[in-house]
C-alpha cells in the first residue's frame, strides 16, 4: 500500500516540529518572570532555543499575580527564569522565601535561573544571594577589565572564553560577550563554579575617580572587588531533592545583540542554552535504579547476615541522556565508595564498575561484630546529582550449634587437659594397687 499525501505531509510536519533536543528530566514547563522595562524581543534567540528543545514558556510580569508558581503547595512549573533585574519588589509567591521553598522541595523541586545586572537594586535578589553563599558588590559597580575589553573606550564589555566542562554540554568553546556584575562565593560545598572573572578585572563605579579605586586597591578588604576570586556564573544544587539554581551576572549574555561583535560571531547563545540545560536538569543528572546485596555463595538477598560472611553489594546507576530523552546506564564513575557502618564505618571499600553496564559492585567480609549495620553509598561531586542510598541489615553471631567443635588454636589446651586427666588416672591406679601390697606385707609380719 502506497503512503498517501497526508501521510507524507504528516511525516514532514513531525520532522519540522520535533525538537532537536529532548526535554528535561524534571519537566518542560517554564515560567519566565520579567519586569516592565524588559523588551522580550531582545532575547528571541534564547526563547527560540528553549522552545526547540521542547520547553513550554509562560511569561509573567513582576507586577502580575498570575499564573501562580504553586497551587495548594504543589509547584505549577518545573523551572523559573527570573529575568527582572530592575524590579524593586516581587509578588508574594516570588518572594525570596517562596523561591527558596520551591527550590528546596524534596519531592518536586523547582529549578531557578537568576539573571542580574549592575543596576540591580539592593533588594531582593541581592539579599537572596546570601542564602546561597553569594555576595554582590554595591549597585552600579560593573565588572571592568581593560585587558579583555571589546574596545579601550568600553571596558565593561568583555570578551571571555568560558572553560569547557561536562556540565555545559552543547557548548563547544568560543568567546562570549559579557557585560555585567561579579560576585564572591563562600565556601559552601554546594556551589558550582562555571565562570570566574579574569585576573585582570575589578568591580568599581566607572564614574568614580581613579584615586578612589587606587585607595581601595591599596587598603584591600571589603572595599576591593578584583581578580579571579570573583565569580561571574555560579550554580547551586540542593543536596536533598536535587533542585538546581544558577546565578548569572550578565543580562547581555542572553541578548540577540550579543550574537556578534564587530562582525564576528560569538558563542553567547550556545553558552546561555548550556547554562539553562544544567539548571533545568538536562545534563549531569544521575540516579540510583537498584540496589542488591547477598552472600557470595547465594543468589537471593538477605535481611540478616552472620559475622564473617562473604558479602557482595551491587548498585545500578543511570544517567539522563537529553539527546534521546531517556535514562541510560552509566559506568563512568570511578570514585564511588561503599560504607558498611554501625555508628562508625567498620568497612569502607571502593565500588568498581562490573562487566554489566551501569552496575557497580564490591565484595567484603562482614565484620566480627554483631549489631544493626547499614550499607551506605553517599557520592557527592560538584555539578552532578548527589547519589545517596542507605540499606539496613542485621549482623548476628554464630548460634550455639554453629561454632566449630574444635579450634586448631586450642589444641595445646586440649592436649594439656587430656594429659592431666590421663596422669591423674594413672596415678590413682598406681596408688590403689600399690597400697594393697603394702598392707598385705604388714599383715604377714
Amino acid at each position: 500500500m502506497q503512503p498517501s499525501l497526508f501521510s507524507w505531509l504528516g511525516i514532514a510536519l513531525t520532522m519540522l516540529v520535533a525538537p532537536t533536543w529532548a526535554k528535561s528530566s524534571s519537566g518542560d514547563k517554564v515560567l519566565v518572570v520579567t519586569d516592565a522595562k524588559l523588551e522580550m524581543t531582545d532575547y528571541s534567540q534564547f526563547w527560540d532555543g528553549l522552545r526547540s528543545r521542547g520547553y513550554d514558556l509562560t511569561f509573567r510580569k513582576t507586577s502580575e499575580d498570575a499564573p501562580a508558581t504553586s497551587v495548594f503547595d504543589v509547584p505549577s512549573f518545573s523551572h523559573i527564569i527570573v529575568l527582572a533585574p530592575s524590579a524593586k519588589t516581587y509578588p508574594k509567591d516570588l518572594s525570596p522565601q517562596s523561591l527558596v521553598h520551591l527550590l528546596s522541595d524534596s519531592k518536586q523541586p523547582t529549578n531557578i535561573l537568576f539573571v542580574l545586572q549592575p543596576s540591580t537594586p539592593s533588594s531582593p535578589l541581592r539579599d537572596l544571594g546570601r542564602e546561597f553563599g553569594i555576595s554582590f558588590p554595591p549597585p552600579a559597580t560593573p565588572l571592568i577589565d581593560y585587558f579583555n575589553a571589546v574596545s579601550p573606550s568600553n571596558a565593561t564589555s568583555l570578551l571571555l572564553s568560558p572553560p569547557l566542562s561536562p556540565h555545559t554540554a552543547g557548548f563547544e568553546g568560543g568567546k562570549i560577550l559579557y557585560s555585567g556584575v561579579s560576585h564572591l562565593r563562600s565556601s559552601n560545598p554546594l556551589l558550582v563554579d562555571f565562570l570566574n572573572a579574569p585576573a585582570t578585572s575589578y568591580a568599581a563605579d566607572p564614574s568614580e575617580p581613579a584615586d578612589a579605586i587606587m585607595e581601595a586597591a591599596a587598603s584591600g578588604g571589603e572595599g576591593l572587588w578584583a581578580g579571579g576570586r570573583m565569580g561571574l556564573v555560579t550554580g547551586f544544587e540542593v543536596l536533598l531533592g536535587g533542585g538546581r539554581a544558577m546565578w548569572v551576572g550578565s543580562l547581555e549574555l542572553f541578548k540577540d545583540a550579543a550574537a556578534s561583535v564587530d562582525g564576528e560571531a560569538t558563542a553567547n547563545n550556545a553558552y546561555a542554552l548550556a547554562l539553562a540545560a544544567w539548571t533545568f536538569q538536562e545534563t549531569s543528572v544521575l540516579r540510583i535504579d537498584a540496589v542488591e546485596h547477598r552472600r557470595i555463595s547465594e543468589t537471593s538477598p538477605r535481611e540478616q547476615y552472620r559475622i564473617k560472611d562473604d558479602v557482595i553489594y551491587r548498585i545500578h546507576v543511570s544517567k539522563f541522556d537529553a539527546t534521546i530523552g531517556e535514562w541510560v546506564p552509566t559506568s563512568e564513575i570511578d570514585d564511588m565508595q561503599l560504607e558498611f557502618t554501625m555508628l562508625d564505618p567498620h568497612i569502607r571499600t571502593a565500588l568498581k564498575p562490573s562487566s554489566a553496564e551501569g552496575w557497580y559492585e564490591a565484595e567484603f567480609k562482614a565484620p566480627d561484630r554483631h549489631g544493626v549495620f547499614k550499607f551506605i553509598v553517599d557520592w557527592r561531586r560538584k555539578g552532578y546529582t548527589p547519589l545517596h542510598s542507605s540499606t539496613t541489615v542485621s549482623v548476628v553471631p554464630f548460634r550455639h550449634n554453629e561454632y566449630p567443635r574444635f579450634l586448631s588454636s586450642a589444641w595445646p589446651y586440649y592436649l594439656g587437659a587430656l594429659s592431666t586427666s590421663a596422669a591423674f588416672v594413672l596415678f590413682c591406679s598406681l596408688w590403689l594397687l600399690g597400697g594393697d601390697e603394702e598392707a598385705k606385707k604388714k599383715k604377714t609380719q
